[in-house]
């Protein structure tokens, strides 16, 4: 018996994940190239290669119980010194993210598993470059914004190439999807006080 790597992500769309990519690459990053842009939902996880039927059934689960949301990026952040990484911020979603990857690893579920760091949903555009290219990409990206509505999710297998591919899209059962938040809000729809 083997084992495949996986991992479960919020696909950044196009042309923000492309775009983004393509910027990580540039930052001197060897490994943009093998990473879709995304927002982690379960990182790097080594599972016996006969488990992936019962993850598909918790992720299939998973997905028929969420509900799209509003996702917007927003300017940088970092976790250095901690770990060297670069990232663009998620300024709403967030949330969404936290309660979807808590699913995910559920306690009861084949994927339940701890993390080496307090979970904080994220872009990264920068990951174990030198110092001075992860502060150009800080800066360059500071001003970085899109948003978009987050309608599912997907499960990704690393290649021994260190590629990740994805498996299969997990669209959430619902499909209403909500309006952005930065969408005008009438005046007479504001309930007085």
């Amino acid at each position: 018996m083997g084992t495949v790597t996986i991992g479960v992500s919020i696909a950044v769309p196009e042309p923000h994940g492309s775009l983004l990519q393509e910027l990580r690459a540039g930052f001197g990053d060897a490994a943009a190239h093998g990473i879709p842009t995304h927002v982690t939902l379960l990182p790097p996880t080594e599972i016996a290669d006969d488990a992936l039927t019962a993850v598909d059934a918790h992720l299939t689960d998973v997905a028929r119980a969420g509900r799209p949301f509003p996702m917007r990026l927003d300017g940088t952040g970092t976790f250095r010194p901690l770990s060297p990484v670069v990232f663009v911020r998620i300024v709403e979603g967030a949330e969404g993210c936290t309660r979807l990857q808590q699913q995910v690893r559920d306690a009861s579920g084949p994927i339940a598993r701890d993390l080496q760091f307090p979970y904080h949903p994220h872009v990264t555009i920068a990951h174990g470059i030198d110092e001075a290219a992860m502060d150009r990409a800080y800066e360059e990206l500071s001003g970085y914004e899109a948003e978009w509505s987050c309608t599912g999710f997907a499960l990704y297998e690393q290649g021994a190439d260190g590629v990740w591919r994805k498996l299969r899209e997990y669209p959430f059962g619902s499909p209403l999807v909500p309006p952005q938040a930065s969408a005008p809000v009438a005046e007479d729809s504001i309930p007085s006080l």
